[in-house]
């Protein structure tokens, strides 16, 4: 199998993973908000790539840097300091405070490491911490994607989306 098969295959099923959150979301008339930092955008890339989502989709926090964090998602240094930035409880406040600062009735965060370089111990290249997050309730999960960088990004859009739909049945 070529690269561009590949490719091309993970596109349609990002695509028809963000059309069925689309169809979800607006059953319920309620509107999504993203708060990334590995992905830097690509669910809300996705999301927006379906004609309608300004029917419920929100607005998207690209939040790469740990200052961002702070101050867009109202992370406290201290958390991010104590947990690291590619952590479970990082990607909650990160969900939490995308819902927290926007008009969304759901959200969904992603906070790692990509590659080729930023391993550190505990935490190789691959790494990637979600949240999802709705009201007062927030579901986190910790995978180790494997291939390069491209890969690892495109494997955390695909669960990311995947783990929306989960969390909103």
């Amino acid at each position: 199998m070529n690269t561009s098969t590949v490719v091309e295959g993970n596109t349609e099923q990002i695509l028809d993973l963000a059309a069925q959150v689309g169809r979800t979301l607006q059953a319920r008339n309620w509107f999504l908000s993203t708060a990334e930092s590995c992905t830097g955008g690509g669910v809300s890339q996705a999301i927006t790539e379906i004609a309608g989502s300004s029917e419920w989709f929100d607005c998207g926090f690209v939040t790469y840097s740990n200052a961002s964090k702070t101050e867009l998602l109202d992370i406290p240094e201290a958390e991010i300091a104590q947990h690291g930035t590619v952590s479970e409880e990082i990607a909650a406040a990160m969900a939490e405070g995308a819902l927290a600062n926007s008009n969304a009735d759901v959200s969904v965060s992603t906070t790692g490491i990509a590659g080729p370089g930023g391993a550190v111990p505990g935490k190789p290249v691959g790494t990637v911490c979600f949240g999802w997050s709705v009201g007062h309730r927030t579901h986190t999960e910790r995978l180790v994607f494997a291939g390069d960088r491209h890969a690892v990004r495109e494997q955390t859009v695909i669960h990311a989306l995947q783990g929306l739909l989960r969390f909103l049945k």
